[in-house]
């Protein structure tokens, strides 16, 4: 049986772990606000300067010259844009997964308490029913363990993934705008 001042600690325990999540969400929402800020901010300059430009156009080929040395800067700045919002939901995840690695790890330790207090007061002959528990409680810390490296390793893949797919959407960009502008210039 839990004591008063153990469920006490467990409840503050409990409100101290929402709290920190819940600032932990609130400054991954300001960092996205930030990022938007930002290129919301250098969206507006590079229009500005993109219709100055145009503006002073005067042949046709200019103009189309002038899109094609827009468009890669522009493929590039969102690819960036999807990196760094990338990388905000992966922080903000990973404190997530951190706070859960802590939650489990004092659970386990607490199960492990709880069981080793019972083997200390089991009638005899009951070793076996306790080394099978002990037995259980270190597979499951195991299968934790297991998952947390399994999901490490699937968030690097994704951000390899998406720095692989930033790579070639930049090539296939350039390509595009280098088979457009010969064309444009006949």
């Amino acid at each position: 049986m839990l004591t008063p001042e153990q469920v006490a600690a467990t409840r503050q325990a409990n409100l101290d772990l929402l709290f920190g999540l819940s600032n932990k969400i609130v400054e991954g929402v300001e960092k996205l606000a930030e990022l938007n800020i930002q290129i919301t901010r250098a969206t507006l300059r590079d229009t500005f300067d993109g219709a100055q430009k145009m503006l002073s156009v005067k042949e046709p080929q200019e103009c189309l010259a002038l899109q094609d040395s827009l468009a890669a800067p522009t493929a590039e700045k969102m690819q960036a844009y999807g990196r760094q919002l990338f990388d905000i939901a992966l922080a903000t995840q990973a404190e997530f997964a951190k706070a859960a690695k802590t939650q489990c790890e004092a659970y386990g330790r607490q199960v492990q308490s709880a069981v080793d207090e019972v083997a200390k007061n089991a009638p005899a002959g009951s070793e076996a029913a306790v080394a099978a528990l002990d037995s259980a409680i270190k597979a499951a810390n195991t299968l934790v363990e297991s998952v947390q490296k399994t999901s490490q390793q699937a968030v690097e893949v994704a951000r390899s993934n998406l720095d692989i797919a930033a790579a070639e959407a930049t090539k296939n960009t350039k390509r595009a705008i280098e088979s457009v502008s010969p064309a444009a210039k006949r």
